[in-house]
């Protein structure tokens, strides 16, 4: 008898066989039990009629408990009335790991509750779903960079710079020198375009911010290309090619998960029509100006209520173009005819769920970014070997970031960016 898993159960239709799951529910009905299984690929009914097992297995049917384990037996049965398509009609069943007072139950439930059974909400079908998305999103990610010829790089998670600048670093201990918690892999991720051409990074990265907003987390993984030959304008139709590449991805394989999280899918069918529409910085602020913003001006950032604003007015994901130099990192390009603006954009998503992206063109001229390290406060010794790719062979060269967890919560439609991440609650405990 051939064990299984629930999401291959189309191609053993009227074969005995076998499953292991754990019961995420259940309910009977006079001689017959229903079961909720779940074993981690899929959820399907499993149903225990008396007659037909006897009351010894009809029995320990009845009294299983939520998210207990066993082992099923049964036949693969089609079932039109389900979204799922297949159930199985259950023959024997094994007990393997009892459950008794599972915490979360099938009924409404706080955030703050499930964040901390963080380690339990995970096995609810509503996580499941984000997390199939999520992996639906890794797996796109590295086919439509793998078929672009990039190289996977992996820069290291101990650093000893930054390209962010040094407020937000978890600095440790490292054999007598600081080092720091990664922030971007980027500045390495240029090394090895210089090398390779056109490479790409998929990693955790780190903030030391004790921030509780529903948009941030203090670690998250993050996608980075670097590329080079590039200018901005040519990093832009990357950065629209491959988002867009991603939600088709998502409609294409993810119809489960969609259907469990409630998500239009018209909508996300919008975003991937491309081009994405782009509006400079300045224009951006004149449109919230114009639209009774009055607490931003020329050189502020962009708050999420902003952010919002602009998005909304294009009902598309939207780049915002040549922000401030005085707000941005070091490394970005300046502006050929303005001193006030660098070369770089983010990506906004619609619907309110902020930025998705941040890129820029990277500046190659030695004496700029040796005085923008300057400017920065940062130590030219340590960035030294930084500052050797403008002088062997430098080239146009651009790259970008995509935060993962936001790209999920968005294309998810959830509200709260700590979903789409595995364990955040663990990690803001040591910092709450």
């Amino acid at each position: 008898m051939e064990q299984i898993q629930i999401i291959d159960a189309k191609k053993h239709i009227g074969e005995i066989v076998q499953i292991g799951a754990w019961v995420a529910n259940k309910r009977s009905s006079g001689k017959i039990a229903f079961l909720q299984l779940r074993d981690g690929t899929a959820y399907f009914q499993g149903i225990v009629v008396k007659n037909e097992v006897g009351e010894e297995i009809f029995q320990i049917a009845k009294n299983l408990h939520q998210e207990t384990s066993v082992m099923i037996t049964g036949e693969i049965r089609e079932d039109s009335r389900s979204k799922f398509g297949y159930e199985i009609g259950i023959q024997g069943i094994e007990v393997i790991g009892e459950s008794h007072d599972y915490p979360i139950t099938p009924k409404e439930h706080g955030t703050e509750f499930l964040m901390d059974h963080r380690h339990l909400w995970l096995r609810s079908s509503r996580q499941h779903a984000i997390m199939q998305i999520r992996n639906e999103i890794i797996r796109a990610t590295y086919q439509f960079f793998n078929e672009r010829h990039f190289v996977k790089i992996d820069p290291p998670i101990l650093t000893g710079s930054a390209p962010e600048g040094t407020t937000d670093l978890f600095e440790t201990d490292y054999f007598g020198d600081k080092a720091y918690l990664s922030q971007s892999g980027q500045l390495y991720l240029e090394a090895a375009a210089m090398a390779f051409g056109k490479v790409f990074s998929f990693g955790p990265t780190f903030r030391a911010e004790k921030s509780k907003t529903r948009r941030h987390l203090i670690e998250f993984w993050m996608m980075e290309p670097e590329m080079a030959f590039t200018t901005q304008e040519e990093s832009l139709v990357v950065q629209e090619e491959y988002v867009a590449y991603l939600v088709q991805s998502v409609l294409d394989n993810c119809d489960y998960a969609l259907d469990v999280l409630g998500r239009d899918r018209a909508v996300l069918e919008k975003y991937t029509q491309l081009p994405y529409p782009r509006i400079s910085y300045d224009d951006a602020v004149t449109l919230l100006n114009e639209n009774g913003f009055d607490d931003v001006t020329w050189g502020d950032d962009f708050g999420s209520p902003h952010e919002t604003f602009i998005a909304n007015s294009f009902e598309q994901p939207v780049f915002i173009l040549n922000y401030p130099k005085a707000i941005k990192p070091f490394y970005m390009k300046p502006h050929p005819t303005r001193e006030d603006v660098v070369i770089c954009a983010d990506m906004i998503a619609p619907e309110g769920y902020g930025e998705i992206i941040g890129g820029s063109e990277r500046a190659t001229d030695y004496e700029f970014v040796l005085e923008r390290i300057r400017e920065f406060g940062l130590n030219e010794e340590e960035y030294s070997w930084y500052l050797d790719l403008r002088k062997y062979g430098t080239v146009p060269h651009s790259g970008f970031g995509l935060g993962l967890e936001r790209a999920v919560t968005w294309l998810s439609g959830i509200e709260h960016v700590r979903e789409a991440s595995p364990f955040p609650r663990l990690i803001n405990r040591i910092y709450p």
